[in-house]
C-alpha cells in the first residue's frame, strides 16, 4: 500500500509552498506577532481564500471543491511550514468539520458555501479553562434555546463571526450553532505563548444558539469533530518540524566554531539524527491518519490519537533542538526559531494536551485489542 501523495498532490503542494512563500514570509508572521491584539493576517486569509483552499474538501454540492482529504492534508503542511498566521485550522478543520458530521441539511447549505467562500471565519468553542474537558462538568449551559456562560481560551475566537459551542443541556451535552456577532455575546483577549493564532474569552449572556447534532450526544460528536482535527493539524506539525529540521541543518553548515562547520561536531549530528527520526515517526502516523480518514476507515480514532501523539513530539523536539543548534543567537528575538517553538506549543494545546491524546490513544489500543480478541 502506497501512503505517499499522488503525483498531482505533490503538484499541489509544490504550489502552495511557492505561493506561501510570495505572501506569507516570516517577517508576516512577526508583524502579527508585534501587534498585539491582531491575532491573524486579515490580506493573507483573503488571499488564501481567493485560492479555493477553504472548500478543498467541503463537497461540491454545498459550494466546495470536493478534492478530498488527502489534498487538504497537503495543504495543512504547507501552512504549516510557513506558520502562515490564518483562521484555517479554526475554521475548516473544526467548524466546517462540525458542520459536516452533526449538521443538518439545512445548516450545511446555508453555512458550508459562506465557509467555501471566505465570507465567514467560524471556531469551535469547548474548553472552559485549564485541566480535562468533562462533559459532566460543564458550565456553559443551553436552555430554552438561549446559550449562557464563559469559553476560554477560543483559538480564532476574536477573528471568528460563527462558533460551535459544547454546552451542557437537559438532555446532556449538545453543540451549539452560535453567531457571534449578537449583542449577548462579549469577547476580550487571551494573552497565550502565539499571538499569531489569537485567543479569546467569550462570554454569552442569554446568546440564541441552535443545536446541531443530536441532543444529548455533543461529547461524541465533539469527539469525531476533534480526530479529524487531530489528523489534519498533524500535517501542520509535521510541515513546521521539518522545517525546523532544515533550518538547524542550514545553520549548522553555515556556523564555524574553531575552524570546522558545528554540522561535522558529532554532537550537532546527533541532534539533527534524533530530530530526523522523530519527524519521518511523525509524518508516518500523520500518512495513516490521512488514509484512516480519507477512507473513513473504521481505524481512525486510532490513527487520529496515534498522528497527533507522534506528530505533537516531533514538532516539539525539532522547535527546541532548533533552538539548541543555533546557539546564543537562537534564544533572541531576531532570529526565527522562537516562532516555530510558539507555533509547536500552540498547535500541540489545540483540541486537547498531549497527554490527553496519550489517554485516549492507549484508550483505543486496548479496545482494538479486545475486539480483534473477540473476533478471534
Amino acid at each position: 500500500m502506497n501512503f505517499d501523495y499522488t503525483d498531482e498532490q505533490k503538484s499541489l503542494k509544490d504550489e502552495a509552498r511557492r505561493f506561501l512563500a510570495a505572501v506569507s514570509p516570516l517577517t508576516a508572521v512577526r508583524a502579527v506577532l508585534e501587534e498585539p491584539g491582531i491575532g491573524h493576517d486579515p490580506a493573507l486569509w483573503k488571499r488564501i481564500c481567493e485560492q479555493g483552499w477553504c472548500g478543498a474538501a467541503i463537497p461540491e454540492g454545498y459550494g466546495g471543491l470536493g478534492m478530498g482529504y488527502v489534498d487538504l492534508c497537503a495543504l495543512a503542511e504547507e501552512l504549516g511550514r510557513s506558520l502562515a498566521p490564518v483562521p484555517f485550522a479554526s475554521t475548516i478543520y473544526q467548524f466546517a468539520e462540525a458542520l459536516v458530521i452533526a449538521g443538518n441539511e439545512e445548516q450545511k447549505q446555508r453555512l458550508l458555501p459562506l465557509v467555501s467562500a471566505g465570507e465567514i471565519i467560524g471556531t469551535l468553542a469547548a474548553s472552559e479553562g485549564p485541566g480535562v474537558l468533562r462533559s459532566d462538568a460543564l458550565k456553559v449551559r443551553y436552555v430554552d434555546g438561549k446559550l449562557s456562560g464563559t469559553k476560554v481560551p477560543v483559538i480564532d475566537g476574536l477573528a471568528a463571526n460563527w462558533a460551535i459551542v459544547l454546552a451542557a443541556s437537559d438532555e446532556g451535552s449538545v453543540l451549539v450553532l452560535v453567531d457571534l456577532s449578537q449583542g449577548s455575546v462579549q469577547r476580550e483577549v487571551v494573552a497565550t505563548l502565539d499571538p499569531t493564532r489569537g485567543a479569546a474569552r467569550i462570554h454569552f449572556d442569554g446568546a440564541a444558539g441552535e443545536v446541531i447534532g443530536q441532543a444529548g450526544q455533543g461529547a461524541q460528536l465533539l469527539a469525531r469533530v476533534q480526530d479529524h482535527a487531530a489528523v489534519l493539524l498533524a500535517f501542520e506539525q509535521v510541515g513546521g518540524a521539518d522545517r525546523c529540521l532544515e533550518m538547524a541543518r542550514d545553520y549548522a553548515l553555515e556556523r564555524y566554531a574553531f575552524g570546522r562547520q558545528i554540522g561535522s561536531y558529532q554532537a550537532i549530528k546527533h541532534k539533527l539524527a534524533d530530530m530526523f527520526i522523530a519527524n519521518e515517526v511523525g509524518r508516518a502516523n500523520a500518512y495513516y491518519g490521512a488514509w484512516a480518514l480519507s477512507t473513513q476507515a473504521p481505524e481512525l480514532p486510532l490513527a487520529a490519537a496515534a498522528a497527533r501523539v507522534a506528530a505533537s513530539a516531533a514538532y516539539w523536539q525539532a522547535s527546541k533542538e532548533n533552538i539548541q543548534t543555533h546557539g546564543g543567537i537562537g534564544f533572541t528575538w531576531e532570529a526565527d526559531c522562537h516562532l516555530f517553538y510558539r507555533r509547536a506549543r500552540h498547535l500541540g494545546l489545540v483540541v486537547g494536551a498531549p497527554r490527553d491524546w496519550k489517554r485516549r490513544l492507549a484508550t483505543r489500543i486496548e479496545q482494538q485489542v479486545a475486539a480483534e480478541g473477540i473476533a478471534a
